[in-house]
């Protein structure tokens, strides 16, 4: 599909906290965009401890937390092993399938003329 001027192709995964893989409940707690074309990225987290609290008592959300800053870091390019790395293959890897308590629904596709308002909307309808 092409673009059309003004417009950026971007694709968008929910960030979920998945305490116990094997039972597939999860909190969403934040969203990665990227546009491939635009070289950008965005990352935000709104983790919400009661919500992850629910899911898994036990959980130790200091590390939960740490985690989801790992997140930011990746998407920076200011992680071990992504500093050289361009913005859609650091999307890449953050959005790679994993058995992790830290996960990522499948990468979605979209079309719009404004990255960042879009990526505000997404979060607020998927996110918050």
């Amino acid at each position: 599909m092409p673009e059309k001027p003004g417009m950026h192709l971007y694709e968008y995964a929910v960030v979920r906290y998945m305490p116990r893989v094997e039972r597939e409940e999860f909190v969403n707690v934040g969203l990665a965009m990227m546009c491939k074309r635009g070289r950008w990225i965005r990352v935000e987290m709104a983790f919400c401890e009661a919500k992850a609290k629910a899911l898994c008592p036990e959980a130790d959300m200091a590390t939960v937390r740490e985690q989801l800053e790992a997140f930011g870091r990746i998407a920076a390019g200011k992680a071990p092993h992504t500093d050289g790395l361009e913005v859609h293959e650091r999307f890449r890897w953050l959005t790679a399938v994993r058995s992790a308590c830290i996960t990522t629904s499948r990468p979605h596709p979209g079309i719009c003329s404004d990255l960042d308002a879009t990526f505000d909307r997404l979060f607020a309808e998927l996110v918050e």
